[in-house]
């Protein structure tokens, strides 16, 4: 078992969360575009998953281990109904509560990493 380093996790999630961000931006910037269709973010446990740890390199004489970082694959939505006349298939109230999920992961992500280097700190000075 490989420790998890915290910060690089959350610093991933953020990453993530950005690009969430910026899909549903996108989506309610064209929600009036005729024949649009939504955009989403695979979910992140499934980013986690295709995430390989590796072994990094901390001299120069080290081989380095070929890690590769995850992308985030940013696709169309799966709605075959359209949910207007248009052909557009963004639903206002469905991005306004992902833009509020995404907020409060946000938050939560920045409390936890907050939280964690207050008990390094902590720790260090002791």
């Amino acid at each position: 078992m490989q420790p998890v380093n915290l910060f690089d996790l959350a610093s991933q999630q953020s990453q993530w969360l950005a690009v969430r961000q910026a899909a549903v931006a996108g989506n309610v910037a064209n929600v009036n575009t005729p024949g649009y269709g939504a955009f989403d973010v695979e979910p992140f446990e499934k980013v986690l998953d295709n995430t390989r740890v590796a072994l990094r390199a901390t001299h120069e004489g080290h081989l380095s281990g070929g890690a590769t970082e995850a992308g985030y694959a940013v696709r169309q939505n799966g709605q075959e109904i359209s949910a207007m006349p248009s052909g557009n298939t963004v639903v206002l109230e469905n991005e306004l509560m992902k833009a509020g999920e995404i907020s409060r992961s946000f938050e939560l992500n920045t409390a936890i990493v907050k939280a964690f280097h207050r008990m390094m700190m902590t720790s260090v000075r002791s």
